[in-house]
C-alpha cells in the first residue's frame, strides 16, 4: 500500500501475500492463487475501493517478506498468537473455527455435555488444544490421546474410542476426502474457547500501518453486516467458522 496515502488518493493498491497451499484457505489452480481467503481478500479489496494483487510466499518467509515490505498483508490462514503479535499487528479474526465431536453413523450419543460424556472414551490428537480442552472440561470422560487425527479416526471406526475432538474444518475435511471416515459424522460442537484454542485467524499487516489495520477491519465488518462474509464462507465451508 501506498504508505501515509490520503484517502483522495483512492485507489490503494494493496498487495497480499498467501501460502496456497492449505485448502479451502488457500491453493493453487495452475499458478494462481483460490480458496475462500484470496475470494474474501478480493471482496475486501473491493469494498476498500483498492487495487490488490495477490502473491504466492512459501510459510517460513511469510512475515519475514511482510517485514521487508515486498507485499502488505498477509491472508494464509495465520493463527493470531502472542508469539505472531510481537512481530505483526493482526485485524479483527475472520475465522474462529469451532471444534466438534466426531462420533459412529450408529451412535447412541445424543449430547456432548460433559455430563452426557460421563464414562466414554474420547480421543484427541496428543498435545493439541483439544487434547487440553477435554483433559479440563470431560473429566469424567476418558481421554485418549493419539499421535495424529487419522489415528484417532481408525479406532473410532474399529469402536476403540467412542468419539474423536478436533478442529471441526479439520474433522469435516477428513470426512469429504477419506473412505475411512465414512463409518462415522459430526454430532457436536464445542465453543470457541480463546483459553484454549487461541484468537483465531485474521489478517497481518505490519505493526506500524495502522491506516491499513483500520481499513481491513472496518471492511470486514460491513461484509459480515450485508451478508457477503456468510456467502462466500457458504462457498468452502457448510458451517459456521467466526463464533
Amino acid at each position: 500500500m501506498r504508505a501515509g496515502a490520503p484517502d483522495a488518493e483512492l485507489p490503494l493498491v494493496i498487495r497480499i501475500a498467501s501460502e496456497g497451499a492449505r485448502p479451502p484457505y488457500n491453493y493453487l489452480e495452475g499458478t494462481e492463487l483460490a480458496g475462500f481467503e484470496i475470494e474474501l481478500g478480493h471482496a475486501l479489496c473491493l469494498r476498500m475501493k483498492a487495487t490488490c494483487s495477490f502473491v504466492t510466499q512459501d510459510w517460513d518467509n511469510l512475515v519475514p517478506g511482510l517485514i521487508e515490505r515486498r507485499y502488505d498483508a498477509i491472508m494464509a490462514a495465520m493463527e493470531i498468537t502472542d508469539e505472531a503479535r510481537a512481530k505483526v499487528a493482526f485485524s479483527t479474526p475472520y475465522v474462529m473455527m469451532p471444534s466438534a465431536f466426531m462420533a459412529a453413523k450408529d451412535t447412541e450419543i445424543t449430547g456432548t455435555t460433559p455430563s452426557a460424556l460421563a464414562g466414554k472414551r474420547i480421543g484427541v490428537e496428543s498435545e493439541s488444544a483439544q487434547d487440553s480442552y477435554a483433559k479440563e472440561v470431560f473429566r469424567l470422560s476418558e481421554i485418549v490421546p493419539y499421535g495424529n487425527l487419522e489415528a484417532a479416526i481408525l479406532d473410532l471406526a474399529e469402536g476403540r474410542v467412542d468419539l474423536v475432538l478436533a478442529a471441526k474444518d479439520s474433522l469435516a475435511d477428513f470426512t469429504r476426502t477419506r473412505r475411512e471416515a465414512r463409518c462415522c459424522s459430526l454430532v457436536g460442537d464445542v465453543p470457541h474457547d480463546p483459553a484454549y484454542f487461541g484468537d483465531g485467524i485474521g489478517i497481518a499487516v505490519r505493526r506500524d500501518d495502522t491506516k491499513l489495520l483500520q481499513l481491513f477491519d472496518r471492511a470486514l465488518a460491513d461484509l459480515r453486516a450485508d451478508g457477503t462474509f456468510t456467502r462466500i464462507r457458504a462457498r468452502y465451508f457448510d458451517f459456521e467458522i467466526d463464533r
